[in-house]
Formats: structure tokens, sequence, C-alpha cells
């Protein structure tokens, strides 16, 4: 089994990548191929292209080899800070290029309104991390979870028929070392369950 592991914190240091660090050695130990894709390290341009924009193929070899890995995996993590209750501008750009026309979705020929859209992307399931500073009852009560929308309908039930796991990690700043401890184990068990999905 094919697995892509995406890391969209700019901080090498991050509990962010404590996150998927669990995430890869879960889904290792359970026989999976992992690729891990730090985006900050690998310096992903966000920036779509004019042509990009107009649905053409992306020439950018590192957006290509990201495509590559994407349209190749049967499971998908992605670990993200929430900032304005989106992904990072890096992620988004990432979701952005990768998500690309006739490789993450199409429509039925003749079409292209937007409306019953293929999902081109073989992912089986997929695992969605998330931490922010806001608590879970502020975030219910003030904002509902937008993220939880973006990540299930709008992104991955546009391109897949992946099942799909949510969890946000937070108030993560004044967190004790207990409680980050118990989330890291937290998330290896959802790791393993969203393997076992697939």
């Amino acid at each position: 089994m094919k697995a892509l592991v995406v890391i969209g914190h700019p901080a090498p240091n991050s509990f962010n990548h404590a996150l998927a660090a669990r995430i890869v050695t879960a889904w290792e130990q359970l026989g999976a191929k992992v690729v891990v894709r730090d985006l900050a390290v690998e310096t992903f341009d966000p920036r779509l292209t004019p042509e990009e924009a107009r649905g053409a193929p992306t020439t950018d070899p590192l957006v290509r080899r990201h495509i590559a890995d994407l349209a190749s995996a049967d499971l998908l993590a992605v670990v993200h800070p929430v900032m304005w209750g989106m992904p990072p501008a890096i992620l988004k750009g990432w979701i952005d290029r990768v998500f690309a026309l006739n490789v993450a979705y199409g429509f039925p020929q003749g079409t292209a309104e937007g409306t019953d859209p293929i999902g081109l992307l073989p992912l089986r399931a997929a695992l969605i991390l998330n931490t922010s500073n806001t608590s879970p009852e502020t975030e219910a009560a003030r904002f509902g979870d937008p993220l939880d929308r973006i990540w299930r309908d709008c992104i991955l039930g546009y391109c897949s028929t992946a099942q799909v796991t949510r969890r946000t990690f937070a108030p993560l700043v004044p967190s004790t070392d207990a409680a980050r401890a118990a989330w890291l184990d937290q998330a290896a068990i959802l790791a393993q369950a969203t393997i076992s999905k697939a």
C-alpha cells in the first residue's frame, strides 16, 4: 500500500512534525510504503502559474513529483495548523497546484462547469490532523468547523471516494507535555484505524 504524508507547518521542530512522524511510524509498521513531503523544507512554491490556473499541466518539476505521489497514493495524511480557519498559505497553494484538473478530478466530456465532477484519485482513506490555539468549544460556538467541510467535501470528496478521518488537537500553546504525549498516542491510533479503512 502506498501512502503520502504532507506536512504544512513552517517550523521543523513543530508539534505538527511530531504528529506526522507518528503517522509515518504507524503506517510503516503496518507495511505501507510512505512518502513524506515537508512543504517548507522543500520550499514548495504555492503560486499557481497563469497556465495552471487555466487548467494546463504544470511544468514545475517539483510540483510534478508531488502530483505523481498523490496520484499513486492509497493513503493520504495531511498535518497542518489552523490559520484563520484555513490551511496555511503554503498548503493551500499545494492543494491548488497538486489537486490538478485531469489528475485529481475531471468532468464528463463536453462539460466544465464545476458540476458533477469525476474524482480521479485512487485514495482509499485519508487522515487530516490539525493543531489550533482555539479551544474546541470556542471553535464550535463561534465558527463551526469550516475546515472539516473543506477537507471532507470540497477537496477529498470532490476528487476521490476516500474515507476521511479528521481531528484537531487544541488548544496547543497552553497544552501540557502530558496532553501532547496523549495527542501523539491518539495520532498513532487514528493512523492505524485509517489504514484499516483502506
